[in-house]
């Protein structure tokens, strides 16, 4: 315990914690699609939902600290400080978000609530959807501590009918039954079968950590990566919601390794870096310490 609150406490002062405000934008991938995702509320995956790709600002400082026996005077590689401690491989195990960093939606949201809508009457303009949109998900959502229980039927059902003025059942069934598919959303890495596939093989571990209904294991499978991940740790499973450290705790007793052993990637500075921080994992941000996966198994120790 005392080896991870002082770690935390080592990158919380290494780290410029700013953040910005929820914007319509995209997960940052390094193929350059953008698709409109949500993370920054504890959403991830709905009928889909969108995000805040915070990119992190680093200032130079000089930091004074001790950690197990190491005085560290100024801002140290902190690659090669993990290494002096755990060796060449610095992390046992790889957890990973799914929307923003994972997968990024095909098609902007709006689009595709108007297109599949126009047939059930919906008559708002993408901008109108759009907007109506943000307002609803702003909402607290009083019907449970979770926005996704389950298959979050009742929670999408809210959105879908405040976006776009339409009930009609049926309307809803396709467009959630659509985001369950390979047409509604892609890799945003397109090499990070193989970068898993060379972590596995060097004995690190890798999971997904996502606030998602369960829709995500399916959408897994539709998209023929599933088989990546040694575990799945989804919100509506767990019953807990990034940046609830929780979810965190889970992914690592799954994997078989200790929080400290782990890092994770994520876009979202809230959920997925300060929440796996706290839970005493490692931490990047996807788009500013990171932008590819290659790019995380090289950090770790991994060569592809």
């Amino acid at each position: 315990m005392a080896l991870m609150a002082s770690r935390t406490k080592l990158f919380r002062l290494l780290t410029t914690l700013t953040t910005k405000a929820p914007i319509l934008g995209s997960g940052s991938c390094s193929n350059g699609v953008k698709g409109p995702v949500r993370v920054d509320r504890g959403g991830e995956l709905g009928l889909t939902a969108y995000s805040t790709s915070a990119v992190a600002q680093q200032e130079p400082g000089v930091v004074g600290s001790r950690h197990l026996g190491l005085e560290i005077l100024g801002v140290k590689d902190y690659e090669d400080y993990r290494r002096s401690l755990y060796g060449e491989i610095t992390h046992k195990a790889l957890l990973v978000d799914a929307v923003g960093t994972l997968v990024v939606p095909s098609q902007p949201m709006a689009q595709i609530y108007r297109k599949i809508g126009e047939k059930y009457g919906v008559e708002y303009s993408e901008a109108e959807i759009l907007n109506r949109y943000r307002r609803a998900y702003e909402q607290p959502w009083g019907r449970s501590r979770l926005r996704y229980v389950n298959d979050g039927r009742p929670f999408w059902q809210y959105i879908v009918s405040s976006s776009t003025g339409c009930s009609d059942s049926q309307y809803f069934e396709e467009l959630y039954n659509y985001y369950t598919t390979n047409k509604a959303w892609h890799l945003c890495d397109p090499d990070a079968e193989k970068v898993f596939q060379a972590l596995r093989k060097a004995g690190v571990k890798v999971a997904v950590v996502s606030n998602f209904d369960t829709r995500l294991r399916p959408l897994l499978q539709a998209l023929n990566c599933e088989h990546w991940f040694d575990a799945v740790a989804v919100s509506a499973e767990v019953e807990a919601e990034k940046p609830n450290p929780t979810i965190f705790l889970k992914a690592c007793e799954l994997l078989g390794v200790k929080p400290e052993d782990a890092v994770h990637v994520g876009d979202d500075r809230r959920n997925d870096i300060w929440g796996a921080r706290d839970a005493g994992c490692d931490a990047w941000l996807w788009g500013s310490d990171v932008h590819s996966f290659k790019e995380v198994a090289q950090r770790v120790g991994v060569l592809v």
